[in-house]
């Protein structure tokens, strides 16, 4: 029996949380009084970008 957690279906749902989180970021990005945390906001999204791309490199769509 495969433990939930790593479920396929599970980590979609879980990750779409996580892009969801991504949009937060680019709204919060728009703010102009951000100030110098806009070089953390900006670093946030390319994380998220970079786990973005490599988690449909591993989970492609289709599977």
């Amino acid at each position: 029996m495969s433990d939930p957690i790593f479920d396929p279906q599970s980590l979609r749902e879980r990750f779409k949380l996580i892009e969801s989180k991504r949009d937060s970021l680019v709204r919060l990005l728009e703010q102009p009084d951000l100030g110098t945390l806009r070089i953390d906001v900006n670093q946030a999204i390319e994380e998220i970008d970079d786990l973005i791309d490599e988690f449909n490199r591993t989970f492609p769509a289709g599977e």
